[in-house]
């Protein structure tokens, strides 16, 4: 799903009226109705109050429109104009006029007003302002949105929490409301996927109100949003007459005195999400543990006891996978250099492998093409030193994978794999992957994909789905705060399953 900017729904908004010929104020209707029939399907006619904050805008407009459905259902209402500015458009002074119509008087509200109090069990809904926003609220306004902030009641915000920039930082954070749902017309908003905005809105849907879809698919985003649908159309089923070889040949390089259990992680989930053969290489202390515990990989280790030193396999692999608790000593970085001299296979680099990019930055060049990286934010850091906000992260890395012809998958709530220009929102997975091995498991399963042929792009892609739609099985069959790495792996055959199956897709479902 494309995920446009602010200027992109402007103008689609505009095309869509000129090529299906109706008006602007039409187009609001089936916003506000698309709005409507979700809140009356959740609600059924619930004996609550529902409290609209409306702003000037068309934004307001729309909310004036859901209030007026609403009055026509029989709910009890509070209506409120947010009156902060002399400005008003011209379709939010049509909706108003026909609130007024059916005799549903807004309380307009100024800087001079006393604000109201919503009751804790009552419902908001924010409409005061809308995608258009380019500056942070008055200040009177910024104490409303903290008043209802504060109410602990349940807010819904229309296709974005006021306050918010469509693409911008965030900079108010008081004078932004914290929306425990977000109905979007069409289409999802960057911001919702952003550490430093996605806060602001805890959940999120899109309700369709007949945008011209040509129009979109003609349209050149920056980010999409990677759902089941996506995945699907990379997925390759496996073919009848196949064997281990045709899978291809794995080899995960790490691990250091105290950190097998990082390759043990990564090494099996390489081989649970279809790596035709596994082979590990570690240093000497590395071979008992995993030559005992992963039974259906192949164990090379290192002349040194603790750590890395010279790294060398006995055959050509696939695809490879390094840095998962290798450390950072001299000659793990000897090592290392040494391998990327003379290797042109594929690489998936993690952890320690980042760290070492970190630290001798030389290396970068030598790094074949579409290597594939997977920092969490120090590491990133580390990588391409500090930002501002989120905004100057995503441009930062976009600049920094353009010169080394590198894919960076920005793990995160909502990971981002990010190619040059293009960046690739994960829409799956749970806070309870915040816990250690998680990332060794994504390694060894992008690893993997690359390895049975998928481009290192597609299997970043898919990788990281498949990764967070096992955490979701995982976590629907315990908990998120006792889910660990393990799980997510012995998860991973339902979420590949799911790529193939037409069943119930309701099962787990993070929107």
């Amino acid at each position: 799903m494309k995920i446009l900017s602010g200027e992109q729904i402007r103008k689609t908004d505009q095309y869509t009226i000129q090529q299906q010929g109706i008006r602007s104020d039409e187009l609001m209707e089936r916003a506000g109705m698309a709005l409507f029939k979700w809140i009356h399907e959740q609600l059924q006619g619930a004996p609550l109050t529902i409290h609209l904050f409306c702003g000037i805008g068309n934004n307001g407009g729309d909310g004036l429109v859901v209030a007026r459905l609403l009055a026509e259902h029989g709910y009890s209402l509070e209506v409120y104009i947010v009156n902060y500015s002399d400005k008003r458009s011209p379709d939010f002074l049509t909706n108003l006029d026909r609130l007024k119509d059916r005799k549903i008087w807004p309380h307009v509200l100024s800087e001079v007003d006393e604000l109201p109090i919503v009751p804790k069990d009552d419902m908001i809904v924010d409409a005061i302002f809308g995608t258009g926003l380019n500056r942070a609220a008055d200040k009177w306004v910024t104490k409303l949105i903290t008043r209802l902030n504060e109410s602990r009641a349940f807010i819904l915000s229309v296709d974005i929490p006021s306050g918010l920039f469509t693409d911008e930082p965030v900079t108010n954070t008081s004078g932004i409301i914290m929306a425990q749902l977000v109905v979007s017309f069409q289409y999802p908003k960057l911001v919702f996927f952003l550490p430093e905005s996605g806060i602001f809105c805890e959940h999120w849907l899109v309700v369709d109100i007949g945008l011209d879809t040509e129009y979109v698919a003609n349209l050149s985003v920056t980010h999409e949003l990677i759902q089941l649908q996506q995945v699907r159309a990379l997925f390759r089923p496996r073919k009848k007459f196949t064997h281990k070889g045709t899978y291809g040949h794995s080899l995960v390089i790490g691990g250091s005195y105290g950190k097998i259990g990082a390759v043990h992680l990564a090494a099996k989930a390489c081989i649970r999400a279809g790596s035709g053969l596994v082979t590990v290489f570690v240093p000497q202390c590395g071979y008992v543990p995993l030559q005992s515990s992963l039974a259906e990989v192949m164990v090379l280790t290192d002349k040194q006891e603790e750590h890395l030193s010279h790294i060398r396999a006995p055959f050509q692999p696939t695809a490879i996978a390094f840095g998962i608790g290798a450390g950072t000593s001299e000659s793990t970085i000897d090592a290392f250099e040494a391998f990327l001299q003379q290797n042109k296979t594929s690489l998936v680099i993690d952890a320690d492998g980042l760290n070492i990019l970190s630290k001798k930055k030389s290396l970068l060049k030598l790094l074949p093409p579409k290597t594939v990286l997977t920092p969490h934010p120090k590491e990133l850091e580390r990588l391409i030193g500090p930002w501002k906000n989120d905004f100057e992260k995503l441009e930062k890395v976009k600049a920094f994978s353009s010169t080394y012809d590198t894919i960076v998958v920005l793990k995160g709530a909502h990971t981002i794999t990010v190619y040059k220009e293009q960046g690739y929102v994960n829409d799956s997975g749970n806070p309870g992957m915040a816990t250690a091995g998680s990332g060794d498991v994504l390694t060894g399963v992008i690893t993997a994909l690359i390895a049975q042929g998928y481009s290192p792009l597609e299997a970043a892609i898919l990788g990281v789905f498949l990764h967070g739609r096992a955490g979701d099985f995982a976590a629907l069959h315990g908990s998120m705060e006792s889910l660990i790495a393990s799980d997510i792996t012995d998860h991973l055959g339902k979420a590949f399953g799911e790529l193939s199956s037409t069943a119930d897709e309701k099962e787990v479902n993070d929107g």
